[in-house]
């Protein structure tokens, strides 16, 4: 700051006093766009106004009583004062420090939704995701700056569970498109015109050709990878573009077919569930992961076909057959352990409460066994949600 800042402050002092001081700054930092100035000079002006130490003795000062609340009522106007200056220069990382203070974080949100391109896009997305101030968007610019590989990592590295959904969403959709795209190009160039299709399923049909000499259209990891993020899903919609890549994957070479871990071995492993939980060929695919627990080795394979077992007979309701898989092979499992309904879940949602007591005190559980002693004895309608 200059030399003369300083003498016009003295001169301002001497002939219009502390107030006249004050407005004399406030308006040198909003020329000079120097909010954070701005911040420090509203508070450092009410601490004059309420008769405290002009400097701060440290971030835990301890404040009179009946002083604070005014202090605190100017520090929070005065953040949000200058959290909007930032906004106001499409400074998203300049304005979320003083928002946050104040924690509201909603015009910070809004902001982020509007940004397709920014220099600070790394902070930005820093904020919108890691911090989860908006995480769909954020995902959304990573997807779009970074690219799908750099997006499955922050899938993986998902700071919490609300918007996870989301995100994986916003993964399949894309690579579903990119796929669809491959496809019809590839066909175009080979028929006359491009299929007018939306379904990978329809794209593939009859043209065993396209997947001859171990051809593949888009990254067999990337697939592998969505799939297994996609076994989260709940939207009937994104479940079907799930089964189609699924269905893309189960044609692929002999060399591409080992995806991972049983019970999901094969990309036929992933069209068996996804087709059962949009509803087709249900019998057959709970057939189909009986026979995987049956043939697993639990010293290898670990609960992970019954886990997956119990979720998907859970996600069809049939839970008196869930509940028989889980006494049968996830008794000694830990409930916080388990990536699928716990047993006494799944009687609560199938409205076995004679059941429920008699689990639960084999487990040593006195509350839920008299949460199912008081169900019993009136009864009330449940959802399948346990609602």
């Amino acid at each position: 700051m200059e030399a003369s800042v300083f003498k016009q402050a003295e001169h301002v002092l001497e002939e219009g006093g502390a107030e006249a001081v004050f407005d004399y700054l406030a308006e040198g930092f909003l020329q000079e766009k120097d909010y954070a100035k701005l911040f420090q000079l509203r508070v450092l002006r009410k601490r004059f106004d309420l008769g405290l130490p002009l400097i701060q003795s440290g971030a835990g000062e301890d404040l009179p009583a009946g002083k604070r609340p005014e202090y605190e009522r100017t520090f929070m106007d005065a953040a949000r004062e200058v959290g909007e200056l930032f906004l106001a220069e499409n400074d998203i990382p300049g304005a979320w420090p003083y928002f946050r203070a104040i924690g509201e974080p909603a015009p910070v949100a809004a902001a982020i939704e509007r940004v397709e391109a920014h220099e600070n896009m790394a902070a930005i997305i820093e904020i919108a995701y890691q911090e989860q101030i908006h995480p769909r968007k954020g995902f959304e610019l990573i997807l779009n700056h970074y690219g799908i590989c750099r997006a499955i990592s922050s899938v993986f590295q998902y700071p919490g569970r609300e918007g996870r959904q989301d995100c994986i969403g916003l993964l399949l959709r894309s690579l579903h498109r990119d796929l669809l795209h491959n496809l019809k190009r590839t066909i175009a160039q080979k028929e006359e015109g491009e299929p007018e299709t939306g379904s990978i399923s329809e794209l593939i049909a009859g043209r065993g050709w396209l997947f001859e000499d171990n051809c593949y259209y888009i990254d067999t990891s990337h697939v592998v990878s969505v799939l297994q993020y996609s076994l989260e899903l709940d939207e009937p919609e994104l479940l079907g573009l799930a089964l189609e890549l699924a269905e893309y994957g189960s044609q692929l070479g002999l060399m591409f077919q080992r995806c991972g871990n049983p019970p999901f071995e094969a990309f036929s492993d992933y069209a068996a569930y996804f087709r059962a939980v949009v509803g087709r060929d249900v019998d057959t695919a709970i057939e189909h992961f009986r026979r995987k627990l049956a043939e697993c080795d639990p010293n290898e394979a670990g609960t992970a076909p019954a886990q997956v077992l119990v979720g998907l007979l859970s996600r069809l309701g049939r839970y008196p057959e869930a509940i028989r898989v889980s006494q049968e092979h996830l008794r000694e499992l830990d409930p916080n352990q388990q990536a699928c309904p716990s047993v006494l879940q799944l009687c609560q949602w199938a409205g076995d409460f004679e059941q429920l007591r008699k689990i639960a005190s084999e487990q040593g559980d006195v509350l839920s066994f008299t949460a199912g002693l008081l169900q019993a004895s009136r009864p009330q309608p449940v959802d399948s949600h346990g609602s």
